[in-house]
This record gives C-alpha cells, sequence and structure tokens, in this order.
C-alpha cells in the first residue's frame, strides 16, 4: 500500500555532512496520509538504534548522540521526510532505516472514511564515514 524509499547515503569523510531522505508513496489512486515518521540505524554487528522523529506538525526528537549534529525536517506536500547530518563521525557509520506510521484510506464512501493505520519501513540507506 504505502512504501518508504530511502536515498542520500554513500561515503562522507569525518566532520562531513550528507543528507538522507525517505519518500513515501503508494500505488495509483491510494490516499494515505504520513503521521509520525522515525530514523533507526544499524552498525555491522549492532542492535538496531533510534536517531530522530518527526511528529506530522515537524517536532522532532533526537537520541542524545544527534543531538546538535543532526536535524529531521519534513516537506509533507512531498511526502518525503529528510535527515541531515552533520560533524560526522565514524561511529554514525550504520545502514539507516525509516519508519513512518500511516493512515490509509479505504474506503471514502463510507461515513465517516474507513481508514487503516499501518506501519512501514524502507529498505534502507548505508552511510559510511571515513575517518
Amino acid at each position: 500500500q504505502v512504501q518508504l524509499v530511502e536515498s542520500g547515503g554513500g561515503l562522507v569523510q569525518a566532520g562531513g555532512s550528507t543528507r538522507l531522505s525517505c519518500a513515501a508513496s503508494a500505488a495509483s489512486g491510494s490516499s494515505f496520509v504520513i503521521n509520525v515518521v522515525g530514523w533507526y540505524r544499524r552498525a555491522p554487528g549492532e542492535r538496531l538504534e533510534f536517531v530522530a522523529t518527526v511528529t506530522r506538525d515537524g517536532t522532532p526528537n533526537y537520541a542524545d548522540f544527534v543531538k546538535g549534529r543532526f536535524a529531521i525536517s519534513r516537506d509533507n506536500t512531498k511526502n518525503t521526510v529528510y535527515l541531515q547530518m552533520n560533524s560526522l563521525k565514524p561511529g554514525d557509520a550504520a545502514v539507516y532505516y525509516c519508519n513512518a506510521g500511516a493512515t490509509v484510506l479505504i474506503d471514502p464512501s463510507r461515513i465517516p472514511p474507513r481508514t487503516r493505520n499501518i506501519e512501514v519501513w524502507g529498505q534502507g540507506t548505508l552511510v559510511t564515514v571515513s575517518s
């Protein structure tokens, strides 16, 4: 129903910056609203960890280890969320995943319209930080 596609990963030098994007889309004719969106990451051999979230109205929340370095934002007109990553460290190297809560319109003819809340994950994008 709803798909998330991350982009923007790659090789970055320590101290450098990059921006990740997470774009939501659905099959033609499907209506949906993206609610809270989060970025998570998993380094090799490590557990998945929370990085940041942003609500639909743009309120951010960050993990302590990225505060002051990363910034999450969104463009609801494009159904896209961004993660600006600055002052990158080798420890930031990981596969970054986008996660979103979405409300999908199932039956608009009903009163009220029938909807379904779903959770979606992207496929991940690799960020490598060279020292």
